[in-house]
């Protein structure tokens, strides 16, 4: 069993329930889900509203009278999404390896997470107007849309479909890694912040990725209940599934961006 999401891999769920302990069922993982994403949405409409009036005060360049570009970062995104990144960063890494802290440390990931992605979403809201209602329903979107065609049974991962997914991941992450490494050079790699039909194009083939890791995610869910994994699995599953849907919309914010800078 293999899943392209690293917080779900197969050692993950290899462990059982013991004596009188509860198990891991599919309506505990839903439950626990929903209280994640609540928890992303609060911490996010708060740095929303903390960063966006700084965000309209900065100075700005129009052009075209299409798009609104920033001169700098405002200070306050910058904190929360530093903040954010880094400190769910940490969290993620502690989740990963010790699973049975999950129960505490998923709900501080999803809180810095939603500090992220606040001070993220309005920058790209004030920039490109509109693009953030469209990214999460996008990435909303898609989830129902592949939660209920796994529940169907129409997709069944084979082991051949796991392999090329966890392959196409790990290509994306080693990608992002050299480019961000680079970056610390002033080397920029091509295609990747363009906003020409390759780079279009690559973000597609990134958003499909990070949606079809959704599946896996479904699978192996099923799988640890199956397993009659522990209770705290449930809230590894959870931020599990959280930290896909994350890269997910940070994906469909990126390419909802190069599609509007590219009219």
């Amino acid at each position: 069993m293999r899943t392209g999401n690293p917080t779900l891999s197969d050692s993950a769920f290899d462990v059982r329930a013991v004596g009188n302990e509860n198990v891991m069922t599919l309506g505990g993982v839903v439950t626990k889900s929903l209280f994640l994403v609540s928890l992303v949405i609060a911490t996010a409409a708060f740095a929303w509203m903390q960063t966006m009036p700084e965000i309209m005060s900065s100075d700005v360049v129009v052009e075209s009278g299409k798009m609104r570009s920033l001169t700098t970062c405002p200070t306050s995104v910058w904190s929360f999404v530093m903040i954010g990144c880094l400190g769910g960063f940490v969290v993620a890494l502690v989740c990963i390896f010790n699973p049975r802290s999950s129960p505490i440390f998923a709900p501080i990931y999803a809180g810095l997470e939603g500090l992220a992605l606040g001070g993220i979403s309005a920058m790209f809201e004030y920039m490109y107007p509109g693009i953030v209602p469209q990214a999460i329903g996008l990435t909303f979107g898609i989830f129902v849309a592949l939660l209920m065609v796994y529940a169907s049974g129409l997709i069944k991962p084979s082991e051949n479909f796991k392999l090329g997914i966890v392959a196409a991941t790990g290509g994306i992450a080693l990608l992002y890694l050299v480019t961000i490494g680079l970056s610390f050079f002033g080397i920029e790699v091509p295609f990747i912040h363009e906003t020409g039909w390759v780079g279009i194009g690559l973000s597609v083939f990134i958003c499909i990725i990070a949606a079809l890791n959704l599946v896996l995610d479904f699978d192996f869910i099923e799988t640890g209940c199956e397993r009659g994994a522990p209770k705290y699995m449930e809230w590894y599953a959870s931020f599990g599934l959280l930290v896909t849907l994350v890269w997910l919309y940070l994906e469909i914010l990126r390419l909802l961006a190069k599609l509007k800078s590219n009219n």
